[in-house]
């Protein structure tokens, strides 16, 4: 919800700054090595997110600063019981990575992602379909079209996809009301394992044959170890789907009853993480999943600091975002441009309070919670989707990111990603936001026309793939 206090452009800088230190530090040989520790990941998040907390409480009082700060830990508890669960599920065995399995894996996870949440799919799914590769040398392109679906576009079809269709549930949007975006689910999903698909083809025919032969030879049955994990991940998505957590608009709203200061919810996560790390197989946790602790206190440590920086950085967008020409190609565009280095969730939950505001009032308008249907449409497809341009755009980005490079996997760094995305997310999404989002028939036809030429761009790698294949054969 926007706030009165009014902040100036500069306050925004603390943010920049830390995005910066993402992107470059690692690409520096002075800092590289440095920067791989999660406690100096921590020691710049801290340097930079403290101050903007003790401002924030000088202007305003404590309130900003413990709204983001339960914010936070409502969402790094989620990650933690996600990140502790999968790791005691051991999808054993070892099928040949060949381009058709690897994006059945993909489209799997998009399809599930929806009903355990982006970060429950990517977590079950990112170590299984890294083994499947660990023969092939070409292998991080997998996990890049790995993030963007499992991790993001597949999330789309319910409230406990996405955080941020859950704060829209939150705010009154009918539990069911997502599936109708199952359109756009589907288009763009369709059009990212095409992509992929292609791509793989062609450096499977890459691969040396000494790889191949090496893959073909390790190949076993899959089996599933660790069931009993999957209870405890089902206790999680019930406790997103009908747990209440801590009430701080309660609280704030005065009179609160005791029940308001509990996070029931985070108790909930925490218990089920906990009850799967006692009841669990070590073996199968730490030996044949090889889990550590890594992933997910990189993305504490970054976190806490992009919370915090995020607080004035939300507000001057809030202040910047009524002067704008808002419609439903606007909504979509600044929601997702912003989503992907904002955090979606929080965007998500600004852009809605914004819609909210034009829906009242209004008179043969569609309304959902309050909110013109075209609106929440544009917002919702926004956040969910761009999530997937930069690694900080959602939560599990970085913890597959992080699990890949603990495999091995040379992942690309913070610009190289958004030059994946760029290439190959980003033409999607323009084309499903002209057919879907825009109501001009131009833009229609331009999405058409687009579409065309990402499907032919994927038919053109499929046979530049035969040829490759053709010629390794003779």
């Amino acid at each position: 919800m926007l706030l009165e206090t009014s902040l100036a452009w500069w306050t925004v800088l603390p943010f920049v700054v830390l995005l910066l230190c993402i992107a470059i530090l690692p690409l520096i040989p002075a800092t590289e090595r440095w920067w791989e520790h999660n406690r100096s990941k921590l020691i710049v998040a801290l340097a930079l997110g403290i101050p903007v907390a003790v401002f924030m409480s000088m202007l305003e009082g404590p309130s900003p600063v413990v709204h983001a700060l339960v914010e936070y830990a409502q969402f790094i508890i989620l990650l933690l019981a996600l990140f502790i669960i999968s790791g005691g599920v051991h999808l054993g065995g070892d099928i040949a990575a060949r381009p058709r399995t690897n994006a059945a894996f993909i489209g799997f996870g998009a399809l599930i992602a929806s009903f355990i949440g982006t970060t429950g799919a990517a977590m079950l799914l990112i170590r299984p379909l890294l083994r499947t590769n660990h023969q092939r040398m070409y292998r991080a392109h997998t996990v890049v079209f790995f993030i963007f679906t499992v991790a993001n576009a597949g999330g789309l079809l319910t409230p406990l996809g996405d955080p941020p269709l859950f704060l829209g549930m939150l705010r009154g949007v009918p539990f069911t009301w997502t599936f109708s975006l199952f359109p756009q689910w589907l288009f763009v999903n369709a059009l990212l394992i095409l992509s992929y698909y292609a791509l793989d083809k062609v450096l499977h025919a890459k691969e040396p044959a000494a790889n191949i032969i090496w893959d073909l030879s390790e190949v076993k049955p899959l089996y599933v170890v660790g069931r009993r994990n999957l209870v405890f991940l089902a206790m999680v998505v019930l406790a997103v789907a009908l747990v209440p957590s801590i009430d701080l608009h309660g609280i704030e709203a005065g009179h609160p009853l005791w029940y308001h200061y509990v996070p029931w919810r985070e108790i909930m996560m925490l218990t089920a993480g906990a009850l799967s790390l006692l009841a669990g197989s070590r073996d199968v946790r730490y030996v044949n999943n090889g889990f550590s602790w890594g992933p997910i206190l990189e993305v504490a440590a970054l976190f806490v600091g992009i919370f915090l920086t995020m607080i004035p950085a939300l507000r001057v967008l809030g202040q910047l975002a009524p002067k704008l020409p808002l419609n439903d190609v606007t909504f979509f565009l600044l929601t997702g441009g912003l989503s992907a280095v904002l955090d979606n969730a929080p965007t998500y939950a600004t852009f809605f309070e914004m819609a909210h505001t034009l829906g009242e009032g209004t008179t043969g308008v569609e309304l959902v919670a309050g909110v013109p249907v075209s609106f929440l449409t544009a917002i919702s497809l926004g956040s969910v989707f761009w999530g997937a341009m930069t690694y900080i755009g959602n939560g599990p980005n970085f913890m597959v990111k992080a699990v890949a490079e603990e495999s091995g996997v040379p992942m690309p760094s913070f610009g190289g990603y958004i030059v994946w995305s760029g290439r190959y997310l980003l033409p999607i999404l323009i084309a499903m936001m002209c057919i879907f989002v825009a109501g001009q028939w131009w833009a229609k036809g331009l999405g058409v026309a687009l579409t065309l030429a990402i499907v032919g761009a994927a038919t053109v790698s499929l046979r530049r793939a035969r040829q490759l294949e053709t010629t390794t054969a003779a």
